[in-house]
C-alpha cells in the first residue's frame, strides 16, 4: 500500500511539470547614446501618431514579423490613453499612395509629406534587428521535456510629422520562454510555437513605450487646419483628442523648410502668425471654430496650437 502512495505521488509530481508553460522577459540593450526619461507634467490633447510596419532585417518570420511588432506599439501606445493612433492600414495605404515606402526604413521627407496628409504629429518607425530560438530538452526511457526560448531586438525610432527629425532612438531586448514536457506518453508535446514570437517582440517593446510617450509630448501640441469659409475654420482634431467648445488657438501659415548646412535634413519652418481662433463646435474626430477679428483667413494645411 505505501509503495502504491510512493508511485502515485510521484507520477502526479512528474504530470504537474507536464502542463505547457510560456513566460516573457524584458530588458533594454546597453547602446553608445542612451536616451533619458523624460516625463511630461502636461499633455494637452492626444497627439496623433502613426505606426509604420517593421523592418525586419533577420530571417525569421518575413511577412509576419514586422506587421506583429507594429501591432503591438500600437496597442500599447493605444492603452497610455494619450494618442490617437492613425489604423496602420490607413497610413500604409497612403505611403503606398504616395510612393513613400511601406516599412520601418521612412526618412525625413516621407515623415513630413505623410504627416501633412494624415495630420500626424509624430510617426514611429523601427526595426527587428534580431531574431532567435534556442530549443534545448531531455528525452528518458518515461519522460520528455523541451524548452524553447526565444530572443528579440528591437529599434525604435520617433519622427517629427512636421520636419522631419529624430526625436528619440532607442532599442529593446525582450524574451518569449516556453516549457514543455511528456511522462508516459501523456502531456504536451512540445512543437514550434509561434507564440514566442509575440511574448518576445511585447517584452521588447513595452519597455519603451514610457520614453516613446513623453519625447512625443515634450513637444507642443498641434493640429492641422481642414478647411476654411471666411472666418469659419475646421480642424482635423475633436472629442477623440481631448478638444472642447471654448478652446482658443493660435492659427500659422507654414512656410519654407529650414535645413541643416551640415546635414541637409530639415530642422525646421518658416511660420507666419495668421491669428486666433475660438473652437464652437466639437464633432469626433473635427472641431469647427471661428477666427478672431483682424485675423486672416488659413489655408488646409496650416498649422494651429494651443494659445497660452
Amino acid at each position: 500500500m505505501i509503495r502504491t502512495t510512493i508511485s502515485v505521488t510521484i507520477a502526479a509530481s512528474l504530470m504537474t511539470g507536464c502542463a505547457a508553460m510560456q513566460s516573457a522577459k524584458m530588458r533594454q540593450t546597453t547602446s553608445a547614446n542612451v536616451t533619458e526619461k523624460v516625463e511630461s507634467k502636461y499633455t494637452g490633447p492626444k497627439r496623433r501618431v502613426g505606426v509604420v510596419d517593421f523592418e525586419n532585417k533577420t530571417a525569421y518570420g518575413q511577412n509576419r514579423l514586422g506587421g506583429a511588432a507594429a501591432d503591438i506599439l500600437i496597442t500599447e501606445l493605444t492603452k497610455t490613453g494619450k494618442f490617437v493612433v492613425v489604423e496602420r492600414d490607413k497610413l500604409n495605404s497612403v505611403l503606398g499612395e504616395q510612393k513613400l515606402g511601406m516599412t520601418g526604413a521612412i526618412d525625413s521627407n516621407t515623415a513630413a509629406q505623410a504627416g501633412k496628409i494624415l495630420g500626424l504629429n509624430a510617426i514611429v518607425t523601427g526595426a527587428i534587428s534580431n531574431f532567435g530560438v534556442n530549443t534545448t530538452g531531455s528525452d528518458y526511457l518515461i519522460t520528455q521535456s523541451k524548452r524553447q526560448v526565444a530572443q528579440a531586438t528591437v529599434d525604435i525610432r520617433v519622427v517629427d510629422a512636421e520636419t522631419g527629425q529624430v526625436l528619440y532612438a532607442d532599442s529593446g531586448k525582450g524574451e518569449g520562454k516556453s516549457a514543455t514536457g511528456q511522462f508516459l506518453g501523456m502531456g504536451t508535446k512540445g512543437g514550434y510555437s509561434e507564440g514566442l514570437e509575440g511574448e518576445a517582440l511585447r517584452a521588447a517593446i513595452a519597455q519603451l513605450v514610457e520614453n516613446i510617450t513623453s519625447q512625443i509630448n515634450k513637444k507642443p501640441w498641434s493640429c492641422r487646419i481642414a478647411d476654411a469659409d471666411g472666418s469659419t475654420v475646421y480642424i482635423d482634431a475633436g472629442m477623440e483628442s481631448g478638444m472642447e467648445v471654448g478652446q482658443k488657438l493660435v492659427v500659422f501659415k507654414l512656410g519654407k523648410e529650414i535645413r541643416s548646412p551640415t546635414t541637409g535634413l530639415v530642422i525646421g519652418r518658416t511660420e507666419e502668425k495668421l491669428g486666433e481662433m475660438e473652437l464652437e463646435e466639437v464633432m469626433d474626430s473635427m472641431s469647427k471654430g471661428r477666427m478672431k477679428a483682424g485675423a486672416r483667413t488659413p489655408s488646409s494645411g496650416d498649422l494651429a496650437r494651443l494659445a497660452q
